[in-house]
C-alpha cells in the first residue's frame, strides 16, 4: 500500500471519534462532529505540527511507536490497527512481540476510572499510558520519551518516582523489577525491542548486570499495597497501590486509591485538582 494513504486514513478516522468517547468536553460552539486535532494529538502524545504533516503527507515515516498511539486515540479494532501499521510501512505487531496495545475492553476500565491515578505498562515495565490524576499524583509523564518510560531504568539508573523507599525498600523493588523483566525476556525471545532495551540497561547500570545473573532469576517478596507518596505541593499521601495483571494482553495496571472519607483521600483528591488545573494552565 501507498504511505501516502496513510494521513487520509487518520484524518477520516479522527472524524469520526465522538469526542465524548475519549473523554473530550464537545462544547456548545463545536461544529466538528469528531475530534480536533490538537485533541488527537493530545490524546496521542504528539505536536499538532506533527499531526498536521502526517494527515497532509508532508510526513511519511512515522514510528510504530506513534502508529500505535494514533491506533490508541483513535480507538481502533483490531484489523483498523493493523491497517494503519500497514499504510506507514509496517508490520503489525504479531504474537511473539511485546504488546502495547491497549484493547477496547481494557480502555473501557481505563473510562471508568477516569477520576482515579491509573497508568498501564507493557510487559518490560514500559509506560504505555497514565490518566491525567496518575500525572497530578506522580508527576507529569506526557514529556518521558524513549527509555525514561521504563520504570526499571527509573528505578535504576534515573529519579525514580514519588514513591518513598526505605535504602531496602528501593533494592527490592529493583529486585522484583528486574526478576519480572527476565520472566517478560524468557516469553519473548525474539523480541528486538526488549533486546535492546535489555542491552541499554546492561551498559548503563552495573545493578541491572548483577541482578541480571541466573541466581537472582526469582521475583522477591512484594512490599505490600500500602505506598507512600510524597507530593511537591500537599506532602505524604498514604495510599493503597493495586497492580492488576491483563493475562491475556500482557499488560499491567496501577492504581492508587485512598480509604473514603480519610485525611488521605483529601490529600489525594488536593493533589488531583492542582496537578490538572497546572496540565490544562
Amino acid at each position: 500500500m501507498d504511505s501516502w494513504e496513510f494521513g487520509p486514513t487518520v484524518r477520516r478516522w479522527r472524524d469520526r471519534v465522538a469526542p465524548a468517547t475519549v473523554g473530550v468536553a464537545r462544547g456548545r460552539r463545536r461544529r466538528a462532529t469528531g475530534l480536533r486535532r490538537e485533541e488527537l494529538a493530545e490524546l496521542a502524545g504528539i505536536s499538532v505540527d506533527y499531526l498536521t504533516r502526517l494527515e497532509q503527507g508532508r510526513a511519511t515515516a512515522p514510528s510504530a511507536q506513534v502508529v500505535e498511539a494514533l491506533a490508541r486515540a483513535l480507538r481502533l479494532t483490531d484489523a483498523e490497527r493493523d491497517l494503519l501499521f500497514r499504510l506507514a510501512g509496517h508490520t503489525p505487531p504479531g504474537l511473539n512481540l511485546v504488546s502495547t496495545r491497549i484493547t477496547p475492553s481494557v480502555q473501557r476500565l481505563l473510562d471508568r476510572l477516569a477520576n482515579t491515578p491509573v497508568a498501564v505498562y507493557d510487559a518490560t515495565w514500559t509506560l504505555i499510558t497514565a490518566n491525567a490524576p496518575y500525572d497530578a499524583l506522580m508527576g507529569p509523564t506526557t514529556n518521558w520519551r524513549g527509555i525514561e518510560r521504563n520504570s526499571i531504568w527509573r528505578y535504576l539508573i534515573g529519579p525514580g518516582s514519588r514513591v518513598v523507599h526505605t535504602p531496602e525498600e528501593r533494592a527490592d523493588q529493583q529486585a522484583r523489577l528486574v526478576a519480572d523483566l527476565r520472566l517478560t525476556a524468557a516469553r519473548y525471545p525474539t523480541d528486538q525491542r526488549l533486546k535492546r532495551l535489555i542491552r541499554e540497561l546492561a551498559a548503563q547500570s552495573p545493578r541491572f548486570v548483577e541482578l541480571w545473573e541466573p541466581g537472582n532469576f526469582e521475583p522477591h517478596q512484594d512490599q505490600g499495597r500500602r505506598k507512600i507518596v510524597d507530593h511537591p505541593d500537599v506532602g505524604h499521601i498514604t495510599l493503597e497501590c493495586d497492580t492488576l495483571v491483563v493475562a491475556a494482553d500482557d499488560l499491567r495496571i496501577m492504581i492508587f486509591t485512598a480509604e473514603p472519607e480519610t485525611e488521605d483521600a483529601e490529600r489525594l483528591a488536593f493533589a488531583t485538582v492542582l496537578g490538572t488545573q497546572s496540565l490544562v494552565d
